[in-house]
């Protein structure tokens, strides 16, 4: 019985040595070239919002507002910019806004669990609206669109879409949200515009995270 024991302590000895499991043998973090940035909020490129006809809310020295951490398992980073329409009257109501995170994971692949992650939204559904998860293609190693669809057929008065990127150990997700009251000058932009805005948006995100 006692060799037994012995025998298996070896052998799972050998399997935490073969996984990582004793420091010194751990697998090494894949960051792809990005780096942490106390300021992701510097690196969010608005440019295609802009483009888009929105501007940055202006009355608010909290505006874009921005938040990092730094540790030796996992650096985060946050950026949220209020939008508004340009050219939008006082008595126009709309809330935009973009709400940028990433992640730099030292430890642990996240790779396995990202596209788990994002999935899990198809199964989230109300009686006015449900959300499609579609991959995109051209950004990371694998990036999915998270759509919010209303079950409401009235008119269009605006749209939550998410993009998630994962590029090695590097997880990016950029949420966009709009809504414009009905009696407003301003239209809103539909989810598939909106998508486009944030592909453009991250991709040149991503790239100045890497200067």
């Amino acid at each position: 019985g006692l060799g037994g024991a012995v025998v298996a302590s070896a052998v799972w000895a050998g399997v935490l040595f073969a996984t990582g499991g004793f420091d010194g043998n751990e697998a090494e973090a894949d960051l792809a070239g990005y780096r942490y940035m106390t300021n992701l909020c510097g690196s969010t490129d608005s440019q295609s919002f802009e483009d888009s006809g929105y501007e940055q809310k202006s009355g608010s020295s909290s505006n874009p507002q921005h938040s990092s951490s730094e540790s030796p398992a996992l650096d985060s980073m946050t950026c949220n910019i209020d939008f508004e329409p340009s050219g939008a009257s006082t008595s126009d109501y709309s809330s935009v806004w973009l709400y940028t995170t990433a992640s730099l994971h030292k430890k642990t692949d996240p790779g396995p669990e990202f596209e788990a992650q994002y999935r899990s939204y198809e199964d989230q559904k109300t009686s006015t609206y449900s959300y499609e998860v579609s991959p995109v293609r051209g950004l990371g190693e694998e990036a999915y669109v998270v759509r919010q669809e209303s079950k409401s057929s009235t008119s269009n008065t605006g749209a939550y879409v998410i993009l998630a990127v994962r590029d090695g150990w590097m997880t990016y997700q950029s949420t966009w949200s709009e809504y414009v009251s009905t009696s407003s000058s301003a239209s809103a932009k539909t989810p598939e515009e909106a998508t486009e805005m944030l592909k453009k948006s991250a991709k040149a995100t991503l790239e100045k995270m890497k200067e």
